[in-house]
């Protein structure tokens, strides 16, 4: 069997592969509540027998959204809603798992197909006061963030904890904290954003330290059995800001605190395209075009510098390249984005394509009978 498509036992949870539907932002939430749509997109992958299938970035409170139409599981309302998809994908033989998320200093936008991702207008009645870590605004057109003090950040950390145990309740089996991306935990990480002179601010260890006391106590309040991920922007840009070294530094902590799998993108911390780097490992100062695996490096040096697994993510578009990032052991997993919403059955393909599956047995049996009578067809169409 290949490596993508072998289990993987973590803590208490095995994933029947290494295919990871990545959290996927759909913008169709109502009041942060799932909708018809949510319980179509996800169920589809789970259909077409992905490992993992992440909902979407689920903020953790109502200004913690990208956008009002994104999901959010605040309430115990919005996290039943998510019941009948988590229990969908269980029955599909699939894990279900949630990203928790803040969007701090880039929230209240619209979304990508209903204005670009611009800010809202201050007059706009949907539009709310962002937060950051300083009060210093994404680029010249995103609000002011309003600075967070040390009682909001222990409440915020309550909003993560008490998200995290609705979304046990909510039939998810792992939990992924959303610290890339420019959104909140990230902009604590980050040099370019964070400016403060408490110790929040200033010094790596410093600027970590919010970060990590999320994530300790989501790992407190979610016990041993369950896995937890960490998605990470390993490198805000080609030549400032945050580093791949200061990534590797964050993960040992992060290993500290229980996590177990470290989710490796990079960017975004002012809006700016996410970047390549070189066979050395150093960001290209030119380029920033996302060439397939492009972002396979970072995931490399958390696999092996650091206790933790890693999870590559970023333009990974075919089964058998897939297939030789694990077995070439530069990651545990492997995230989709772009290529399984067009793809969704990007996992029975692979399954085809590698030899592994070439009876249709991955396949649901509602649609088992028909693919293999059509594989016969088309033998004998041949012959």
């Amino acid at each position: 069997m290949s490596k993508l498509l072998s289990p993987l036992t973590i803590r208490g949870i095995t994933l029947p592969n290494r295919v990871v539907v990545s959290p996927l932002c759909m913008y169709s939430a109502v009041d942060g509540m799932a909708q018809p749509w949510h319980f179509a997109h996800l169920s589809t992958f789970a259909r077409g027998k992905a490992g993992l299938v992440f909902a979407e970035a689920t903020a953790v409170e109502a200004i913690g959204r990208i956008t009002p139409q994104c999901l959010g599981i605040w309430s115990d309302e919005q996290a039943d809603a998510l019941k009948p998809i988590t229990q969908f994908i269980a029955d599909m033989g699939c894990i279900a798992g949630i990203q928790l998320a803040h969007a701090g200093r880039k929230a209240s936008t619209s979304s990508p197909f209903a204005g670009g991702g611009k800010p809202l207008d201050s007059d706009d009645p949907q539009a709310w006061q962002v937060v950051g870590p300083s009060a210093v605004p994404v680029a010249d057109n995103f609000q002011i963030p309003r600075e967070l003090s040390k009682e909001d950040l222990t409440a915020l950390t309550q909003a993560f904890v008490d998200a995290a145990k609705r979304s046990l309740d909510a039939g998810f089996e792992v939990i992924e904290v959303h610290g890339a991306h420019g959104y909140l935990l990230h902009s604590f990480l980050s040099p370019l954003a964070n400016f403060r002179t408490d110790e929040y601010g200033g010094s790596l260890e410093n600027r970590m330290r919010f970060p990590l006391q999320v994530t300790r106590a989501i790992r407190d309040a979610i016990g041993d059995s369950t896995p937890l991920f960490f998605r990470i922007s390993a490198i805000d840009g080609p030549t400032e800001g945050w580093s791949l070294d200061d990534s590797v530094a964050l993960s040992h902590e992060l290993a500290k605190c229980g996590v177990d799998v470290v989710d490796c993108s990079s960017g975004g911390i002012g809006g700016a395209p996410r970047f390549r780097i070189d066979d050395a490992g150093k960001p290209l100062t030119k380029s920033s075009a996302r060439t397939p695996g492009f972002q396979v490096p970072f995931a490399e040096r958390i696999q092996n510098e650091t206790p933790l697994k890693s999870m590559a993510v970023g333009v990974i578009i075919e089964p058998q390249q897939a297939e030789d990032i694990l077995a070439s052991g530069k990651a545990e997993l492997v995230a989709l984005g772009r290529e399984i919403m067009y793809d969704p059955f990007w996992p029975l393909r692979a399954g085809l394509e590698l030899g592994d599956d070439p009876d249709y047995e991955m396949w649901p049996p509602q649609y088992k009978w028909a693919v293999d009578r059509r594989a016969q067809i088309a033998l004998q169409n041949k012959s």
